[in-house]
């Protein structure tokens, strides 16, 4: 299953779709954007092998310049995403693509200490199972807890990944 509808939050069991739709949209954004990328990740909880997640796919992208980001912005909403600004994260640009939601795009200047985390954070819960399977217990409790507020979800999980993120 892929897509999640705008005021809802849930969690469904992690299935190999979600990697070969990662690596459709990567081929597709590579190809698109040329040499303004240095890298194209898979992150966020889809690309976590046994783990439940909300049914979005997360790419993060690494680019040369900062500012390179609002040029590529033209080139992805011909693939269906929708460019959001640097709002919430000023130093990512943000794009989501579909209703229901079924991919989110962070784009980050490479060596990006954002970036780092989401990638580290990842690679923590790939390694070492207790840990992943007590964040997908948190993440069943905070989608419940949430009712579709998912500022809510987002903040419940704070906690446990910045103890990741210190380790």
């Amino acid at each position: 299953m892929l897509g999640l509808p705008k005021g809802e939050v849930f969690l469904v069991p992690w299935t190999e779709e979600w990697e070969k739709e990662f690596k459709k949209e990567k081929e597709m954004i590579e190809e698109l954007l040329g040499e303004a990328v240095v890298a194209v990740h898979h992150i966020g909880s889809t690309a976590v092998r046994g783990l439940a997640a909300k049914p979005i796919i997360d790419i993060a992208i690494e680019i040369r310049q900062f500012q390179e980001g609002e040029c590529c912005a033209r080139s992805l909403e011909r693939l269906g995403y929708e460019y959001k600004g640097t709002n919430i994260l000023p130093e990512r640009h943000y794009f989501n693509k579909g209703e229901p939601r079924t991919h989110q795009i962070h784009m980050f200047k490479r060596e990006n200490s954002y970036l780092h985390e989401h990638l580290y954070f990842r690679e923590y819960l790939r390694k070492h199972d207790e840990a992943r399977e007590a964040y997908e217990q948190l993440k069943r409790e905070m989608a419940k807890d949430a009712q579709g507020d998912k500022y809510k979800y987002t903040d419940g999980k704070s906690a446990f990944i910045q103890k990741i993120l210190q380790t």
